[in-house]
């Protein structure tokens, strides 16, 4: 009896280790998106939209930011007018501030590019009643 019982367990386990899938999955492959790209102009009205929700808030504005920032560019003028329009619209100086400090500091190597964006933005600046980093004296610490 017990020799019986053994012999079927054997061989139902034999019988599990012999079986082959019957249905083998296909190899793996790369699915490249093939959507639509971008371009700069839809790239730039998605953003200034964002910042120009009347209802942002802090955490919004510095999640944006932060998102923005991440990206190997810096930011158009246009961009950074609607970043530092919110940034008034939430009476924080500060940040509007810190964001011209990481718009210097993007800009890395190339010396042309923060001069170019602080001309475009001059009018918005005085505007909005904010001052550069350069004009606190916060490039000298």
């Amino acid at each position: 009896m017990f020799r019986a019982a053994v012999r079927l367990s054997v061989s139902g386990a034999r019988s599990l280790t012999r079986t082959q899938p019957r249905c083998q999955a296909p190899l793996a492959s790369r699915c490249y998106s093939h959507g639509k790209q971008e371009t700069d102009e839809e790239f730039d009205a998605r953003w200034i939209t964002y910042f120009n929700k009347p209802d942002i808030d802090a955490w919004e504005l510095r999640k944006g930011m932060n998102t923005l920032i991440g990206y190997d560019l810096v930011p158009e003028p246009k961009i950074l007018e609607a970043v530092l329009r919110a940034c008034r619209r939430l009476n924080d100086l500060a940040s509007a501030i810190r964001i011209l400090e990481a718009v210097k500091d993007k800009a890395g190597p190339h010396k042309d590019i923060y001069p170019y964006v602080i001309q475009e933005l001059k009018p918005v600046l005085s505007e909005l009643g904010i001052s550069t980093p350069e004009e606190l004296g916060l490039d000298k610490i």
